[in-house]
């Protein structure tokens, strides 16, 4: 367990310096890491939701402050944060709630097809700026938010996709995710704690650690990051992940 918990803070690092850079990437490739360690899930989700909510507040409140996004009054940007975290709170309650008797094949192969589709529609769109939707917004954010709830991944991809398909902007997604992530893992938490007679903590400190120590990093690297390149990154990376997940499925 010892040198299992000194790998952690470093993988949790990393995966934090994508997701708040690229606003995916945390939860869906650090839970399975922790699995394929030997962790139990109800280890490792928990962990990985309480973790992500005090770094995802973090990565907004950075984000805010070196001017990627403007959470200043009713803007966009925060109105679009609010109704997030809003449907993705009702999301994580149902997934809680429900998702133990959904297959998880089932839902995995989904979200991973939505994903993809997402990735290649943005790179096919590259050029043009569609028209924002309400719709679109509050559709992924309970989507995304049920399958973070049931696996403790899968949040950014839909979210950040879902925003970029609306006509957000990419360094404003990110960071917009980040917030709306926040408060849709602190939501999980509290319904984990209040729902298991005791939740193991032991992760949970490692995780933060290593993914609080990234976010400076990672958001000065999205501010300085050209526009156009961002896009192709998140384009190339949701894909990637899309298609992970539905290998995971089989």
């Amino acid at each position: 367990m010892g040198i299992k918990l000194l790998l952690i803070m470093p993988l949790a690092f990393v995966a934090e310096f994508v997701d708040s850079s690229l606003g995916m990437g945390y939860g869906t490739s650090l839970t399975p890491i922790l699995l394929l360690m030997g962790f139990e899930p109800m280890q490792v989700v928990p962990a990985v939701l309480f973790s992500e909510f005090v770094s995802g507040i973090s990565a907004a409140c950075f984000h805010h402050s070196v001017n990627n996004v403007d959470f200043k009054g009713n803007t966009q940007d925060m109105r679009v944060a609010i109704i997030l975290s809003i449907f993705s709170v009702i999301g994580t309650v149902v997934a809680v709630f429900v998702a133990i008797n959904l297959p998880a094949k089932i839902l995995k192969l989904w979200i991973g097809i939505i994903v993809v589709s997402m990735g290649v529609f943005i790179v096919a769109t590259f050029n043009r700026t569609p028209r924002f939707r309400w719709r679109k917004i509050i559709t992924v954010g309970t989507i995304a938010s049920f399958n973070k709830g049931l696996s403790g991944g899968g949040y950014g991809p839909l979210v950040m996709g879902g925003q970029m398909l609306s006509g957000i902007g990419v360094k404003n997604a990110v960071a917009i995710t980040s917030l709306a992530e926040g408060v849709t893992c602190l939501a999980g938490v509290i319904l984990y704690v209040f729902m298991k007679d005791t939740v193991d903590w032991t992760l949970a400190p490692w995780l933060m650690a290593g993914a609080v120590l990234s976010v400076p990093f990672a958001v000065h690297t999205l501010k300085w990051l050209n526009e156009r390149l961002a896009k192709v990154l998140i384009a190339v990376v949701m894909t990637i992940l899309g298609i992970l997940t539905i290998m995971k499925a089989f």
